[in-house]
């Protein structure tokens, strides 16, 4: 689970008067209600929701484009057009260091990942990971020092046999300042973390920002529908998608052949899907236990599953709906962008522990009474689970005590200089029976337009 991120020179967030980061954090604040929406392990309480406010340009989706930087160069290194992405608003920041870091719940221990890079020179300076504790304390399991090209181990990493194969490691990219230490240790390093049980940590940190940190934007399709095609209790997924009023009462998978899915996919969607079926064919013929492999794809218009069996036979099905009780089906492409939205999200409120979904702009295509629905659907069955939805939103119906807690409503507000500011309405002393959504709407907290006049009065 996320407890905190923070980030400096990158996008419009620059650093705070005292030098320090912007900071979201997911760490419970004083509030007494609603103690059904929060993560308590005895050391740390931490929200399992959390809403971004702002007014249009004030770095609210800026918020979500920081974590997907992190995300990306973590898993794949800087990417395409990285150099402009530090905060231009001071000329000076182009030669600064941006800084990025999380702090995360793997099982039963905290750990705070981060480092530093020039973006404009595409040269990282710094890396870290540590362990941290209840009592404030923390334990540095390795720190670069990219430009000494130091690279000090600590705390479990340092047993006998594991710091040896990990300083080898470290003393290969000692003068490379393009990669990253937590990048390189999981590149074909299954057979290290099989034999050194207490290099765990490496690979956990990698593997929840890969897995576990799912971040949609406003165009893109959140779900691939597995949900669907992995469900064993097709009835209670019906009434979960009937329940938010899509009029959908069934669904079926109908045979296709693959053809048809090759003519909805985009060639750069073939050239994937193409690589997929390789790479799950290998893996069918090397592991004697796995008879059949389900593939989800998804185009603009429909939703495919692609089924290989051990004797390397392709089986294609694609999804129809039903609406009332007079069995027409309906293909994804004739259902409405609403109904396709809530079908998106409904992978949410059905996926598993340990996830956390970052998605910008939740109530696009959405009813406002439909945005509250979800939300409130959320957290009932977030009760049973550890899992944690953030979102970016104009939605003020959301700013309800009926619905949240104080310290899950944060916002972004752009100062006149250009830089976004970070903050929680836990800030203030709000009155839980105050219209926080009118209060917002009339400025009290930032976050909102402000206009100039377009057409003045009395001119003709």
């Amino acid at each position: 689970m996320l407890k905190r991120f923070n980030v400096k020179n990158v996008y419009s967030f620059a650093a705070r008067e005292d030098g320090r980061s912007e900071e979201f954090s997911m760490i419970a604040g004083k509030v007494r209600s609603k103690k059904d929406h929060i993560y308590d392990d005895g050391k740390l309480k931490l929200l399992k929701f959390a809403a971004v406010y702002g007014a249009n340009a004030s770095g609210k989706s800026n918020l979500v484009k920081a974590m997907d930087l992190m995300r990306d160069i973590v898993l794949r290194g800087l990417p395409e057009g990285h150099t402009e992405k530090y905060c231009k608003v001071d000329p000076e920041n182009k030669n600064r260091p941006s800084y990025f870091e999380i702090e995360i719940l793997l099982g039963e221990k905290y750990y705070a990942y981060g480092f530093e890079v020039i973006l404009s020179q595409s040269r990282f300076i710094s890396e870290w990971l540590v362990e941290l504790h209840a009592d404030n304390t923390e334990k540095e399991l390795f720190t670069r020092d990219i430009e000494e090209g130091k690279c000090t181990l600590g705390g479990e990493l340092t047993k006998k046999g594991l710091k040896e194969k990990l300083e080898v490691y470290a003393e290969d990219i000692s003068d490379d300042n393009s990669v990253l230490f937590l990048t390189i240790m999981n590149q074909n390093k299954k057979n290290l973390y099989t034999k050194y049980k207490s290099a765990a940590a490496l690979n956990k940190v990698y593997s929840w920002i890969r897995n576990s940190l799912t971040i949609i934007y406003p165009n893109q399709p959140l779900s691939m529908y597995e949900y669907l095609s992995e469900a064993e209790q097709t009835e209670d997924i019906c009434k979960l998608i009937s329940a938010f009023g899509t009029g959908i009462t069934h669904f079926e998978f109908v045979d296709v052949d693959i053809e048809r899915i090759l003519q909805d996919l985009s060639l750069t969607s073939r050239k994937e899907l193409l690589r997929r079926l390789e790479e799950q064919q290998a893996l069918i013929r090397k592991t004697n236990n796995v008879q059949k492999v389900n593939m989800a794809m998804r185009s603009k218009e429909n939703f495919f599953i692609i089924t290989l069996s051990r004797d390397e036979d392709i089986r294609c099905s694609t999804i129809e709906f039903t609406h009332g009780n007079k069995g027409i089906p309906f293909s994804l492409n004739e259902e409405s962008d609403g109904t396709v939205r809530i079908l998106d999200l409904l992978e949410i409120l059905i996926a598993g522990e340990n996830k956390t979904y970052v998605i910008d702009e939740l109530d696009r295509c959405l009813h406002p009474m439909l945005s509250y629905k979800f939300v409130e659907t959320f957290f009932r069955l977030a009760e049973k689970k550890n899992i944690q939805l953030i979102v970016t939103t104009h939605e003020s119906r959301l700013m309800d005590f009926d619905l949240l807690r104080r310290d899950e409503i944060w916002f972004i507000n752009k100062k006149k200089n250009g830089e976004s500011d970070i903050y929680s309405l836990e800030e203030y002393n709000a009155r839980f029976d105050q219209k926080i959504d009118k209060a917002y709407m009339e400025g009290r907290y930032g976050g909102v337009p402000i206009f100039s006049t377009i057409f003045p009065v009395g001119e003709e």
